[in-house]
């Protein structure tokens, strides 16, 4: 099986369907979750605006976006973005999902490969603990609020900003090694989505 995104699968379907692999293509809209069913991809993932990554720019939230979505096509639909337990994925279900995708969940697994810290502090974020940046550049990413994202959308928000003037602060080797290495979650720019029902705080808790 092999997701592709950000462009059009078209090109890829020949050989990996001859390989028996089958391929999940991710889309921000419906308009392009059609496209993509209509080129021969085995299934979509709909990524609503809630999603960690490249939400596109059409800020279409996962109520709205699955069921629209599961209206347009006919093959499985995977929903993604901001769905953390069971709730969501019930939820995603009725919606008429046949699947959901967890990644922000996942990593604050035992089993997930990087830094304790970086899943306490998924843990302990609130929906409200990420930020959205590179939209002045038609490249829309939601990641982690931290003060290199904070600086990342200051920076961008400058009427003569390019990519090039924040590239060493997105650079994501520096990520890698920084904060998924090392646990400094302040030591780079790093993917986060907005899900919640991961956090141990009661419910009745103030806010």
């Amino acid at each position: 099986m092999v997701e592709t995104a950000g462009g059009n699968p078209a090109p890829h379907l020949p050989s990996f369907h001859a390989a028996g692999v089958k391929v999940i293509h991710k889309a921000v809209s419906v308009r392009h979750a059609r496209k993509a069913a209509e080129l021969g991809v085995d299934a979509v993932s709909i990524d609503g605006f809630e999603c960690a990554g490249h939400p596109g720019d059409d800020d279409v939230p996962g109520l709205v976006l699955i069921p629209a979505a599961a209206k347009a096509i006919d093959i499985p639909l995977i929903a993604s973005g901001g769905i953390a337990t069971g709730a969501g994925l019930v939820a995603a279900l009725a919606l008429g999902a046949d699947a959901v995708n967890m990644g922000t969940r996942f990593m604050a697994t035992d089993e997930a490969p990087i830094h304790p810290n970086v899943k306490q502090r998924i843990v302990a974020n609130s929906e409200l603990d990420t930020r959205i940046v590179f939209r002045e550049f038609r490249n829309t990413a939601r990641v982690a609020k931290n003060s290199v994202s904070e600086a990342i959308a200051e920076i961008s928000s400058r009427a003569d900003a390019t990519f090039d003037d924040v590239a060493h602060l997105a650079n994501g080797a520096r990520a890698r090694a920084n904060v998924y290495g090392d646990g400094d979650v302040e030591g780079g720019m790093w993917w986060a989505s907005q899900a919640r029902g991961s956090s141990t705080r009661s419910r009745t808790a103030p806010p």
